[in-house]
This record gives structure tokens, sequence and C-alpha cells, in this order.
């Protein structure tokens, strides 16, 4: 067998394995910025195969002590992702087991240069002003997904922005 077909074999079991894992526990991905000061998530999602992306709004995802899947990293330092984990159980009733986190480089590397402005020019949330075009009208959810099918999408980046630890995958 020739070390193409080799490499092909595994990362098609690790497809399958990947999709029939989210059939028993959805996946969460977050939106870490760590341009910031302290990293915060900026946006969510839950991940099945069956049910698609569902978008997560973090400043509305709390804990029982109503502390927020946005401030995790400052909440609970020593285990922000088991804290991530704690609060989707809490608020939405579901419990990953992995995680995955993109941030910003990943996230402009595969949807396109620009993504952050258009999702943000986008976002009615906390007075943004948008822009000429576009007025900030939209849900967090509505603006990440217009920006994201309004870019250019490039699958290639994934493996490149996985090997330089952009994207991340964390079990918890």
């Amino acid at each position: 067998m020739s070390k193409g077909k080799t490499i092909f074999g595994i990362i098609a079991i690790v497809i399958i394995a990947f999709l029939l894992f989210t059939l028993t526990s959805p996946i969460l991905i977050i939106a870490e910025d760590t341009t910031e000061g302290s990293p915060g998530i900026d946006m969510a999602a839950k991940f099945s195969v069956l049910g698609g992306f569902d978008w997560i709004y973090p400043g509305s995802s709390v804990n029982e002590n109503g502390q927020t899947l946005h401030n995790v990293h400052q909440d609970s330092p020593d285990d922000p992702y088991g804290a991530a984990r704690d609060i989707m159980t809490y608020t939405y009733q579901f419990t990953p087991h992995i995680i995955v986190s993109v941030n910003p480089e990943a996230a402009e590397g595969i949807f396109g240069e620009g993504l952050i402005d258009n999702i943000r020019a986008n976002d009615a949330y906390n007075g943004y002003a948008g822009s000429a075009n576009v007025q900030g009208t939209m849900s967090r959810g509505d603006a990440v997904n217009t920006a994201m099918t309004s870019g250019t999408f490039n699958p290639l980046e994934i493996p490149i922005h996985i090997l330089m630890g952009n994207i991340r995958f964390i079990p918890v």
C-alpha cells in the first residue's frame, strides 16, 4: 500500500470517527480572541451531524453562579474549558466532550481577510455602528453566518492552522 493511500485512509477514519462522535455528543466550537489582554470567547456554536450549527452568544451563556462563557478565562483560569462545558450543560442542556477553539488568525485564513470586521459591521450588539453598507442590524449569530457565507471559504487552510496551533481540539 502506498504512503498516500495510507494517509488518505487515516484521514478518512478520523473524519468518520469525528462524525460518529458528534452523533452522541455535540461539539462546542468557540471563537477565542487571543489578541485581548486576557482571552475572551466572542462567539460559539454547537455542532452535531444531525443538527448542524446552532449559534451561541457567550454573553448570554451562564453557569449557576452567573459567570459567562465570554469570561471563562478570567473566571476559571485553571480550567476554562471545563467551565465552558459546565456552562453549556447548565444553559443549553448538552454536554460537549470536545471543544474546538479557533483564533482570529485561523478564522480569517479560512473565511477570508476582514472576517472579524465584517462581523462587527453587521452586529447590532453593544452599539456597533455598522458601516455605510450595513447598519449593524443583525444578531451576533446572523452577523457571523453572513460574514462566513459571504467570504471566500478556503478549506485548505484548516490543516495549516491546526498545525500552527490556531485551531485546537480540547477534550473536556
